[in-house]
């Protein structure tokens, strides 16, 4: 299987500010890893959208899928409770 490009929102930046870096880290790592395996054991794709969710304690990392060109875009990284928020 190819490796998925990753990419980033500009709103991540400022998602990533407002983590601690211990946790920061660990997330990262995490995003790094769906570079081989987008969609991997406890992924969940949101419904009525075509965005998907990994956990990570009480972070999740919300993404979407190109298959058609092997990029993964992070669109939001923050605390469970306001992860879904706009």
């Amino acid at each position: 299987m190819a490796s998925y490009k990753v990419g980033f929102a500009k709103r991540v930046r400022e998602d990533f500010r407002k983590i601690v870096k211990a946790d920061a880290d660990r997330i990262l790592a995490a995003i790094g890893s769906l570079a081989d395996d987008p969609r991997p054991t406890g992924s969940k794709k949101l419904k009525g959208e075509e965005l998907y969710r990994l956990r990570g304690g009480v972070y999740r990392v919300v993404y979407e899928i190109f298959d058609d060109h092997l990029v993964l875009t992070v669109v939001r990284v923050g605390h469970r409770k306001e992860v879904y928020r706009d």
